[in-house]
């Protein structure tokens, strides 16, 4: 059988907290995160000649449209890359008011302008929150935009990474405590639906397989994980957006630049 070598040697991905990779934490280093991004990565790299892949991740945690397709953009084309992950437009998407329509024109022209060099893009939907409880309400926005993103990619010759069509992230299991963030297994699985996307071969053909069911809390019980959700995590994010702040504010993109990557950058390894 022939080994499979795809085009890629400069993989650079661009975003907020999703591709940053918040919650899946690199037990290596404190308050660092590994995630799908840095996950495909090594994957990529191994269907690479011997040293020639290298990868930057630029994304940071509560960055905006505007910083995605802005500094974050720049700073990722200035570097010469032949395939960009653009995931951005989800921060924007949580706020009260929204135009779906103009995240979608600002991301088409970012996508463009990655393409006009050449390299190829991987584009990302949200996920489905049907399950999701309080944030079950974001469902309709997130439709349009996933709607949105594929009619960019098409346009555009873009992959989709598809994480609305991935049934498995139902599974509350696949994500962290604070329910916005996926988890290390989360993380996993979307790597493998992101090859996938790329038409690469996976290393799990049991990624799309949801978990074994899982025995159903009380009604007491899940007010209460909802209360102690509520004060963790939701009321500090309102705090946050009431006083102009974001969890990003002092963290800096954790491979600011192209760097030789491989599954021996994992800890797993």
């Amino acid at each position: 059988m022939t080994e499979t070598v795809h085009p890629w040697r400069r993989y650079i991905a661009i975003g907020d907290s999703f591709t940053e990779g918040m919650s899946d934490a690199d037990p290596r280093t404190e308050g660092r995160y590994l995630g799908w991004a840095d996950r495909l990565a090594a994957e990529l790299s191994t269907h690479a000649p011997q040293g020639e892949f290298h990868y930057a991740n630029l994304a940071v945690r509560g960055r905006k449209l505007d910083d995605v397709i802005g500094p974050q953009i720049d700073a990722a084309l200035a570097a010469g890359p032949d395939l960009v992950s653009i995931v951005g437009g989800g921060n924007d998407i949580l706020r009260p008011r929204v135009d779906l329509d103009e995240i979608a024109d600002r991301l088409e022209q970012a996508v463009a302008r990655v393409r006009a060099t050449g390299a190829d893009v991987l584009m990302a939907t949200p996920a489905d929150p049907v399950d999701a409880g309080l944030l079950s309400s974001l469902r309709s926005r997130h439709a349009v935009h996933s709607a949105n993103v594929f009619s960019i990619a098409q346009r555009q010759g873009a992959h989709v990474l598809n994480l609305w069509g991935m049934r498995a992230l139902r599974d509350w299991r696949l994500w962290a405590t604070d329910r916005i963030h996926l988890s290390t297994e989360g993380h996993r699985r979307v790597a493998q639906e992101a090859l996938t996307a790329l038409a690469q071969p996976v290393s799990d053909p049991e990624w799309r397989t949801p978990l074994e069911t899982a025995p159903a809390l009380a009604r007491r019980q899940q007010a209460a994980e909802t209360a102690r959700w509520a004060r963790s995590y939701a009321a500090p994010w309102v705090h946050r957006r009431l006083t102009g702040r974001s969890s990003g504010d002092s963290v800096t993109a954790k491979i600011a630049a192209p760097t030789p990557f491989g599954p021996q950058d994992l800890p797993e390894a």
